[in-house]
């Protein structure tokens, strides 16, 4: 037996003798793919390999979960789902898959996304297929990548720039919870628009800015309780001190 065959094999027993497993749906489980994703990426940041092998295995499981369930249900088994990625790869990989003319002019700038271009156009709306379940950040950048491939954007950066100080003045004058939950919104959306026209992944930005806070905001705790008070007996104009001298230590750049 294969090892993939052997996975499959172990995934059937659980669902049949697992009160646990047996109990699971597809909302169910849908969290626990999503937070191996993430832990497949952290690896990778990490560049912790020997954490990447066993991340990518929990969420090549989360895969022969979510097929299993739904041979069970008669929609689907794992072969199909291998069996359509396999298809998917070979239409969008014509420089190496295609007819030897194909094959020939080799890979074409943009080609892969006009495949997928025509794909979706043949479904519907040029937004399809940006899943609802994405990150915010995420969606947020998808939705603005997929207009501004039919030619809804701005032409370079100077537009969602200007579009963010219009929204912080909407914001500014909004004068309800709910109000201010919209515009506040509308200016995260119109920052991922000018991080995708300054070629900034926002996810990535902002991931930095987190570990630079954390960072700087450890060293400012660890100095200021070190005589012995605690952080909130400073005033404010202590703690933007501290905080000015934690970058400075740190070579960060503000």
């Amino acid at each position: 037996m294969d090892s993939i065959q052997k996975l499959l094999e172990i995934m059937r027993q659980l669902r049949r003798d697992c009160p646990w497993d047996r109990a699971q749906t597809f909302a169910t489980i849908a969290p626990y793919t999503v937070e191996e994703a993430y832990e497949v990426a952290d690896a990778i940041a990490r560049e912790h390999w020997e954490d990447l092998q066993g991340e990518l295995g929990d969420l090549l499981f989360q895969v022969v979960f979510h097929a299993r369930m739904a041979e069970e249900a008669g929609l689907f088994a794992f072969d199909d789902v291998v069996a359509a990625i396999c298809a998917k790869m070979q239409r969008r990989h014509p420089h190496v898959f295609g007819t030897a003319d194909e094959r020939a002019r080799g890979a074409e700038t943009g080609s892969w996304e006009r495949i997928k271009a025509v794909e979706r156009a043949a479904s519907g709306s040029a937004l399809d297929g940006v899943a609802r379940a994405l990150p915010a950040l995420k969606r947020a950048q998808k939705l603005g990548q997929r207009a501004a491939r039919v030619g809804f954007d701005w032409p370079d950066a100077d537009g969602p720039a200007d579009k963010i100080r219009e929204e912080l003045g909407e914001l500014a004058d909004a004068d309800t919870a709910a109000a201010r939950r919209h515009e506040l919104g509308d200016v995260l959306f119109a920052v991922v628009n000018l991080a995708r026209h300054l070629h900034v992944d926002p996810e990535q930005a902002l991931g930095d800015a987190n570990r630079r806070f954390e960072q700087r905001f450890r060293l400012l705790e660890r100095d200021l309780t070190a005589a012995g008070r605690e952080l909130a007996e400073y005033d404010l104009e202590a703690l933007e001190a501290a905080w000015q001298a934690a970058k400075k230590r740190l070579s960060g750049h503000g």
